[in-house]
């Protein structure tokens, strides 16, 4: 795992969108259209506002999967990830993407059709506040095969999407969600993992630099063989190594 530190989310943001970027351009160049995930919530606002800036990226030739929803929200909701995504990120890239392919539980089949005929080149991600990559929480599954699956959130999850000001009340937070499984996201080609703020310093060390377990369902990323993760520093305040030191020039 290749970890970086920047002063400031923007700067951690700005780094993950243009190595993410880098990514997207060569699977344009071999094949002629890449594949991504892009992830949702408070910790990618950064990210992707640079991502929709990165010049020389076609993106009428990406194909773009989403990692969860909520159940029982309509596609409209102010919290949902497929308004998120649309609001801040497809509506505002360049020209329409190749493919857009929202999650749902009624296209919960036709997306596990679907991704296994779409290899992932770059999955954009983040780590929640209980150590969670996507809504896989604690113990998450780092078993199953599918690739969408029903999760049920825990009280910690719920309590961040609270936290983050997406609900108003801890009973409006769902219960349930669809998301993409932990070995789905792992056989993504690249992951881009960006996780800014102080909230989410003891998830990271524990994804960072405990034990890989499904306690800490983000320590799995340890054992992607390209996962580069972009921290600034409160993020990576607990951190026992001073990563900055080690930073990749990602000018790419």
């Amino acid at each position: 795992m290749n970890i970086n530190t920047f002063s400031t989310k923007q700067e951690s943001g700005a780094a993950a969108a243009r190595y993410g970027a880098s990514i997207i351009r060569k699977a344009q160049a071999a094949r002629g259209f890449a594949n991504v995930i892009v992830a949702t919530g408070a910790s990618q606002f950064e990210m992707l506002s640079e991502l929709i800036k990165e010049p020389n990226v076609d993106w009428g030739k990406v194909n773009i999967f989403h990692l969860d929803e909520y159940i029982g929200i309509p596609e409209d909701h102010p919290a949902g990830f497929r308004k998120y995504l649309r609001d801040r990120f497809v509506s505002l890239l360049p020209c329409p993407p190749m493919s857009f392919n929202p999650v749902s539980e009624e296209a919960m089949d036709a997306l596990n059709k679907k991704v296994k005929d779409f290899p992932i080149d770059v999955a954009f991600i983040g780590i929640g506040e209980n150590g969670h990559i996507a809504f896989n929480d604690p113990p998450a599954d780092f078993d199953t095969e599918v690739p969408y699956i029903v999760i049920t959130l825990d009280e910690a999850c719920r309590r961040q999407q609270l936290g983050e000001g997406w609900f108003p009340t801890f009973e409006d937070v769902p219960k349930y969600a669809v998301s993409m499984s932990v070995k789905n996201i792992l056989k993504s080609a690249v992951i881009v993992c960006t996780v800014p703020d102080l909230r989410k310093a003891k998830a990271v060390q524990g994804a960072l630099e405990g034990p890989v377990t499904n306690a800490c369902p983000a320590s799995i990323l340890q054992t992607h063989p390209d996962c580069h993760t972009f921290l600034d520093t409160p993020a990576a305040s607990l951190l026992t190594t001073n990563y900055s030191l080690l930073t990749t020039n990602y000018s790419l």
